[in-house]
């Protein structure tokens, strides 16, 4: 995570310098300054200052390596536990087509979001309390 942020500042001051020399490149030959392209490549040094700042805190938070900057870890290392997921669960379908409706209902006819609610809030509960009932409970 140090080498990202490090790599992250240097586009940072790249993209500084970029903007600064495209700015002043384009005042000599056009006459102006033409904003569109410098104020986008700045913003893209200030995205990538952003990023490269929010890894230093990170970075600091946790007080350590990850198991991808060291050397001597296994690629086992980096796993982490993803939970459980059913595979022959239709609820998610189900959740996907009342978002799906909703969003049609927006582009569409407001009416149909009502009708998407009420699928969405049953669809969510029937995936919620899956293994509450039925062959699977627990």
């Amino acid at each position: 995570m140090r080498v990202n942020s490090v790599m992250l500042w240097i586009l940072t001051v790249f993209f500084a310098l970029v903007a600064v020399l495209y700015g002043v490149w384009t005042a000599i030959d056009y006459g102006h300054l033409e904003w569109v392209g410098t104020i986008a490549i700045a913003l893209c040094g200030v995205l990538t200052g952003f990023v490269a700042f929010y890894l230093d805190r990170v970075y600091a938070a946790q007080g350590g390596e990850l198991p991808e900057d060291r050397l001597d870890s296994n690629i086992d290392d980096g796993d982490a536990e993803l939970g459980f997921f059913s595979p022959w669960s239709w609820w998610p379908i189900m959740v996907a087509a009342s978002l799906t409706l909703f969003m049609l209902g927006l582009a569409a006819g407001f009416w149909m979001s009502f009708i998407a609610v009420g699928i969405l809030v049953i669809s969510l509960v029937g995936w919620v309390y899956e293994y509450y009932r039925g062959l699977f409970a627990r």
